[in-house]
């Protein structure tokens, strides 16, 4: 099952004979067993199998596998959002005491958690450009550093993480690169191939695409050698006294260590399971992600192109210009396509920013993006509101931003509305 197509449609689950087509759906919160021995040897580690959907589920492990398969990875979890993706793969391996590197281009909700609620837990971090030089980049590290974070494409920022260069300074170092690839997707970009050591995604985005399901994946490479590190990944390389002194990197090996101790201490403590529905609707979306992700670009660099020649634009974002800073990053790491957003400054400031989005008929004012509806949003007044100026000048968003996300629609008509909107300024 070489072709990527291929495995969005079919791996994960492979049915046998009279076994159901479709994915079922265990929609059950536990699982009977004959003997308390037998249960007894799950919740020792000593078997595989499921007592408890707050840890695991045989949807949610089909759907995960699925991820872990198309992104080239050894093992993978799905968690209820991308947050709680991104927190639980950081987490896993820093804790109270320790320090983490991170791109000032991310998300805000992801750069809110690393700044600020994981700085309450007393885990730092120190945030660099995804501009910086190497130099730059060793110069952000510290004994204490645990992981490197960043985004194959910073929403919204739409900045491009130079995978390789990251992975190489994370490696030099002796700690892990966690790309969060949402936006690319598998499709697009594999950050494994280039280096990366964890993959994380919020599958309510493209993955899902269609706007129906919150969710969140994480996906270990099996690549990273914790025992080589022993000294900085005590969580992983010596006993843990609160499951039967288990040393996961010893028992579940380099490529299953990271994820079972994900799934028997975060999600355990945490809970922060996808529900076996949602797991099902996100396969749906999966089995059409290499059809949709194509569409999506193609609308994005339409949309890129018309609001770089308007008037009333002041700038235009899109990794796939010629023009934009990332395009030989994008045209290495993405050279069939990047995805379907867009970031511009609408000529005018905020206020004209604000006319702008109110004249739309189209294209939908939503806190959402990478479905297969077309919206947008002010990221300043929304998403990323709770940033300082100074934050949002380092991530790389201006207070004039709109960020537009193409969905499936024909391009003409995604074109034809920001062309009218554009005129009502």
């Amino acid at each position: 099952m070489s072709s990527i197509g291929t495995r969005c449609v079919q791996a994960g689950y492979v049915p046998g004979d009279g076994d159901p087509r479709q994915l079922p759906i265990y929609q059950s919160t536990t699982f009977k067993y004959d003997t308390s021995e037998h249960m007894g040897r799950l919740f020792d580690l000593e078997e595989s199998g499921y007592f408890y959907t707050r840890l695991q589920n045989p949807t949610n492990d089909a759907v995960a596998a699925k991820i872990a398969d198309l992104e080239g990875g050894t093992a993978g979890m799905l968690t209820s959002s991308g947050q709680a993706a991104n927190f639980f793969a950081v987490f896993n391996i820093a804790e109270c005491g320790d320090h983490v590197v991170a791109s000032s281009a991310i998300y805000g909700g992801t750069f809110n958690l690393l700044a600020h609620t994981m700085h309450k837990m007393g885990i730092d971090c120190t945030f660099v450009s995804p501009t910086c030089t190497r130099e730059e980049l060793d110069a952000a590290f510290r004994p204490n550093t645990k992981c490197v974070v960043g985004e194959t494409i910073a929403n919204p920022a739409l900045a491009v993480l130079d995978i390789e260069m990251f992975a190489d300074a994370a490696h030099a170092h002796g700690v892990p690169l966690i790309v969060d690839n949402t936006f690319a997707t598998p499709i697009m970009c594999r950050p494994i191939e280039w280096g990366a050591d964890i993959v994380t995604h919020s599958t309510t985005k493209y993955m899902d695409g269609h706007a129906a399901t919150v969710g969140g994946a994480i996906v270990d490479s099996g690549n990273f050698d914790w025992m080589a590190h022993a000294d900085k990944f005590p969580g992983l390389t010596t006993p843990d006294e609160s499951y039967h002194g288990i040393v996961y990197a010893e028992k579940f090996g380099q490529g299953g260590a990271y994820i079972t101790k994900a799934t028997s201490q975060l999600m355990r403590d945490f809970g922060s399971i996808q529900s076996p529905q949602n797991a099902f609707y996100l396969n749906l979306g999966l089995e059409s992600l290499h059809v949709r992700m194509p569409k999506h670009c193609e609308n994005g660099m339409a949309a890129a192109e018309f609001l770089s020649k308007h008037p009333k634009i002041a700038a235009v974002r899109y990794p796939g210009l010629p023009s934009d800073r990332y395009y030989e990053l994008a045209q290495k790491y993405m050279p069939h396509g990047t995805c379907g957003v867009v970031s511009f400054d609408v000529a005018g400031g905020r206020k004209a920013a604000e006319k702008f989005m109110a004249g739309l008929k189209i294209c939908n004012i939503e806190t959402h993006v990478a479905d297969s509806h077309t919206c947008c949003l002010h990221p300043a007044s929304s998403t990323h509101r709770q940033m300082t100026d100074d934050e949002l000048t380092a991530a790389g968003i201006s207070p004039a931003m709109v960020r537009l996300s193409c969905g499936l629609e024909d391009k003409e008509d995604i074109l034809a509305d920001l062309d009218q909107a554009l005129a009502a300024i």
